[in-house]
């Protein structure tokens, strides 16, 4: 029997957000075992116990939070990582990580972690086609980072463009493919 391969998810304040919760099921469908990381902003849209309740697992999101044992928490999800899959990911995580910004628990797991990065955008036409989200884009491509491209559809603004979180099912793929 193979092992379960453990995923960490990322989910950032992309109003795509409620398709993390279809992402997380479709994973654990396919016998992953799913950690969710959220943003401070994300859980604005999403309480954490709708991930905890998904996964079955507890909820990380803030750095300096008492740890239920002793464990310097990022490092050791970091360490079981076998994929850390970002979805959605707004212009912000990736312009932290692309510049190595590590102020809070999901920047310092990816940096902290050998495991492959797999990243998802969702935003506005105008935020993915910005310039500086292109170029940072081209850096983590460059420095190894996966990307799932985003669709053009019906975005949160009512316009229609590039940015929509590409379909569940072809992330659940490119998961599949790396790990």
């Amino acid at each position: 029997m193979k092992r379960e391969k453990n995923i960490i998810l990322g989910v950032t304040a992309s109003i795509a957000i409620y398709k993390a919760c279809e992402l997380l099921r479709r994973l654990k469908e396919a016998h992953c075992a799913v950690t969710v990381i959220q943003t401070r902003e994300s859980e604005e849209l999403i309480r954490p116990v709708v991930f905890a309740s998904l996964s079955g697992n507890k909820v990380y999101s803030g750095l300096f939070e008492t740890p239920e044992a002793w464990d310097i928490e990022h490092i050791s999800l970091a360490r079981k990582a076998d994929l850390i899959l970002i979805a959605p990911a707004t212009a912000n995580i990736i312009a932290k990580l692309a510049c190595g910004i590590c102020d809070d628990m999901l920047t310092c797991t990816v940096c902290a972690s050998k495991a492959p990065v797999l990243i998802a955008p969702a935003m506005n036409e105008n935020m993915y086609k910005n310039k500086i989200t292109q170029q940072n884009i081209i850096k983590l491509k460059s420095l190894g980072y996966k990307f799932v491209e985003p669709r053009k559809g019906k975005l949160a603004c009512g316009d229609t463009g590039i940015g929509c979180l590409a379909e569940v099912e072809t992330i659940v793929k490119e998961v599949h493919k790396i790990i």
